[in-house]
């Protein structure tokens, strides 16, 4: 395989993951939905400020690229709930990766009580 067609290759799956993650929400949308299941509301209380519309956007882009699932439950009123797929369990440790090197390489430390944090990357 030529080397040149190798690089382009490798940098169509780098933007095809960076894709997923692509706006403000998604990140955080994706580390949300990692310890669990949320409802809409649920989500919009623990990302305090996103809109509405905001929310639906980045639900919609991450169910388009298939990393979570969007089940109603018929109850009165109806009831939505987003979970990660399978896909988007794989996901994970990308973030954690960039989390990783964000900690390692970023110019912003973490202060936790006006001290530097480095957040654990075994969970």
């Amino acid at each position: 395989m030529d080397v040149r067609k190798g690089d382009e290759l490798c940098l169509i799956s780098i933007r095809e993951a960076l894709e997923v993650v692509r706006g403000k929400w998604s990140f955080l949308v994706l580390s949300l939905l990692s310890l669990g299941p949320q409802r809409f509301n649920q989500m919009r209380r623990n990302l305090e400020n996103i809109s509405i519309k905001s929310l639906t956007d980045v639900l919609r882009h991450l169910e388009q690229h298939k990393v979570i699932n969007r089940q109603v439950i018929p109850t009165v009123p109806v009831t939505v709930e987003y979970s990660l797929t399978d896909k988007g369990q794989e996901y994970i440790p990308v973030l954690r990766q960039m989390r990783t090197w964000g900690e390692n390489w970023g110019e912003h430390p973490q202060l936790v009580d006006g001290r530097e944090y480095r957040c654990c990357t075994n969970r």
